[in-house]
């Protein structure tokens, strides 16, 4: 009888870590006398903080987790180089006065782990990638993942099965490596709303391995484990173990929890500081450094994951969004910005353009003679890259194809693809943002032969002509303004915005009388081409705004006629000198609404001081006090540029994306 040994994936492994569940004995604590109670929470505190900054190593990261349900009180979860790192934690948090009122429910040791099925992957744990390539980078960065700032936390644990009928085990390498990539696709839908560490945890603890998923919305997590419930390498191949849930919380709250009132997020007061930890985020690359793990540097991407992971090449199966974890985005179809510039997923900007990739500005004509013509494969502005090669088209194309099935993912991406001209092949890769294309440049030039190109802008921005075609708004530069938002992660939309026409009239007539008119208002707008006509009141001024946005140019035209006729009416949007209004509308977190505000005056204060400023109002949805809208008004257009750029008002916008429930609007009014 002979036997027949099935191929095991190469791994490479990153930090350890530990999920600590404790209970709290609440009846103990009623009963503690107030300084025993108050030493408690100081050495928690001290303790939790010192741990999150992490004071007690070169690089790691930590969490602290408010349990929901019967399963435990307080998760904590440490990630660390080394286990005698998570050995010294545990042995800190037992000296603490308030290890006394908890007792460990359960625990969870594990390793951040790669998996080696697709030929990329392996070639990364076996060092055969450049260092400083997207893919590389990416997988480094699941290796030594920093914790994204999502309030809401979902870990369990999971094998696959062993049973005479569905062994996992038993199947062929290539079988395995096939169901792991078809579940990938699934967790492609859920980009930038779920996050997920996967660790391995074999010879380690009872499970196989460790899923933790990081949402702000427990449903999507819901939605993505229901929906790979009926994939075969969940339904035929995995078991699971039981599941804990809870919700974020900042350290210092600690005496809040154990009060029994409201907890705030680690970030949700740090908008000054991006880590959210209170120190700067550990990069992958300062990981590798720092760390003496067996595989030297490691990919986080790669493989043998318990759900579907492939590697580099495939869908993380849940989706992540890189820019919750460390590192870039992975246009390559396994992780996206969770705050895309546009309502989806894009790749996030690299550090820099690689020198062999020469920005020109006559990019229309080199995609023309690579076959690529403005109307016919693109419209409006576009930023792209053209790659000339020896290369047989025919196969290029083959390899291209599963890389460009991950990019249109991203709602950035235009295309790719690979065209023959003049004897040699080209590849053109067209992107509606710059820091989208460039990042997809580094996961291009990793195919073989793609070593030099150009790069650039092509189009003219949407507009219409006088045949009918949509015309920019405010200025011809207008698409400047939207392409600089883009890039900071805003949407900017079309000339008139977001593929609506935007109608602004300033009004000092009563609140109430104001309601009553736009109510009507409403009645007599009702249509296909009606999106919404609201009041917005300034709180701190004495005119109120009546905002009504269309679909289509003509109607909102017509309209322009009504909202003339409401009372009080001292100015119209755009009118008068200097550069036109802009309207900047913003769904924010009820939670977040107060600080939302008190953003904006601190934003206001800066605005006072810059050149050509003349004012900026903040107003509130009459109907709905989170819907807010902002209205600036500029000497001209280089003033407003110059804020646009400035590292003030990057950094609002990155504090933005996680207090708002959808993607801020700039909407250039009709």
């Amino acid at each position: 009888m002979t036997t027949e040994r099935r191929d095991a994936p190469p791994t490479a492994e990153g930090w350890y870590v530990l999920h600590d569940v404790r209970t709290i004995d609440w009846a103990g604590w009623a009963e503690a006398a107030q300084r025993t109670r108050d030493r408690a929470i100081e050495e928690g505190i001290e303790f939790l903080q010192s741990a999150a900054a992490v004071e007690d190593a070169d690089a790691g990261d930590s969490m602290v987790v408010s349990m929901l349900g019967h399963k435990g009180d307080l998760m904590i979860v440490h990630m660390r180089p080394t286990l005698a790192d998570l050995d010294e934690l545990e042995r800190r948090f037992e000296r603490t006065a308030l290890s006394s009122f908890t007792e460990r429910d359960r625990s969870f040791v594990s390793v951040t782990e790669a998996s080696g099925y697709s030929e990329r992957g392996r070639e990364f744990i076996e060092g055969d990638l450049d260092d400083d390539s997207g893919l590389a980078r990416y997988m480094r960065s699941r290796l030594y993942p920093e914790i994204p700032e999502k309030e809401h936390v979902c870990f369990y644990p999971m094998d696959k099965r062993r049973d005479p009928e569905y062994n996992w085990y038993d199947l062929p390498f290539e079988e395995r490596a096939e169901h792991m990539d078809a579940h990938g696709d699934i967790g492609r839908e859920y980009a930038g709303k779920v996050t997920q560490m996967i660790t391995g945890a074999i010879g380690m603890d009872d499970w196989e391995w460790g899923v933790t998923l990081y949402a702000d919305d427990m449903t999507d997590v819901k939605d993505l484990l229901y929906e790979m419930r009926f994939d075969p390498s969940s339904s035929k191949f995995a078991e699971f173990g039981p599941f804990w849930i809870g919700r974020r919380f900042d350290p210092a709250d600690l005496d809040a929890l154990l009060a029994g009132e409201p907890l705030s997020t680690p970030w949700e007061d740090a908008a000054d500081d991006n880590s959210g930890h209170g120190r700067p985020p550990a990069t992958p690359e300062d990981a590798v450094e720092r760390g003496s793990h067996g595989h030297g540097t490691h990919d986080a991407s790669g493989g043998d994951h318990p759900h579907s992971e492939s590697d580099a090449d495939s869908e993380h199966p849940h989706g992540e969004s890189d820019a919750d974890s460390a590192g870039d985005d992975h246009p390559d179809g396994d992780e996206t910005d969770s705050h895309p510039s546009t309502g989806g997923g894009r790749p996030a900007t690299t550090d820099s353009w690689s020198e062999a990739i020469a920005e020109i500005d006559d990019m229309a004509a080199r995609l023309a003679t690579a076959g690529l013509h403005e109307g016919e494969d693109y419209e409006g502005r576009t930023y792209a890259l053209v790659f000339e090669t020896d290369r047989d088209a025919a196969d290029l194309a083959e390899e291209v194809e599963g890389l460009a099935s991950n990019f249109d993912h991203y709602d950035t991406h235009v295309t790719t693809a690979v065209r023959a001209s003049g004897g040699h092949a080209h590849l053109v890769s067209l992107w509606a943002t710059e820091d989208a294309a460039q990042t997809a440049s580094g996961f291009l030039t990793d195919l073989d032969g793609i070593d030099t190109g150009a790069r650039g802008w092509a189009g003219e921005p949407r507009g219409e002509t006088g045949d009918g075609a949509s015309e920019p708004a405010g200025t011809d530069e207008d698409s400047d303004i939207r392409s600089q938002l883009a890039d900071q992660g805003i949407y900017a939309g079309r000339p008139h915005g977001e593929d609506v026409y935007a109608l602004v009239v300033y009004s000092e007539a009563d609140l109430d009388r104001l309601r009553s008119v736009v109510e009507d208002l409403r009645a007599s707008f009702e249509g296909d081409d009606h999106v919404k006509t609201a009041v917005y009141d300034d709180p701190d001024g004495e005119v109120a705004a009546v905002v009504s946005l269309w679909a289509d140019e003509a109607a909102a035209q017509h309209a322009s006629e009504d909202l003339e006729s409401i009372p009080g009416v001292v100015r119209k949007a755009g009118e008068g000198d200097g550069f036109g209004t802009m309207g900047m509308f913003y769904t924010v977190k009820p939670d977040h609404r107060e600080a939302f505000v008190e953003t904006f005056g601190t934003v206001g204060d800066l605005l006072e001081t810059m050149d050509g400023h003349r004012e900026s109002a903040l107003l509130v949805n009459d109907d709905d006090e989170n819907d807010m809208f902002i209205a600036s008004r500029w000497d001209d257009r280089e003033d407003a540029m110059a804020f646009f750029r400035s590292d003030d008002f990057r950094e609002t916008v990155q504090w933005g994306r996680e207090i708002l429930a959808d993607t801020p609007r700039h909407v250039f009014l009709a």
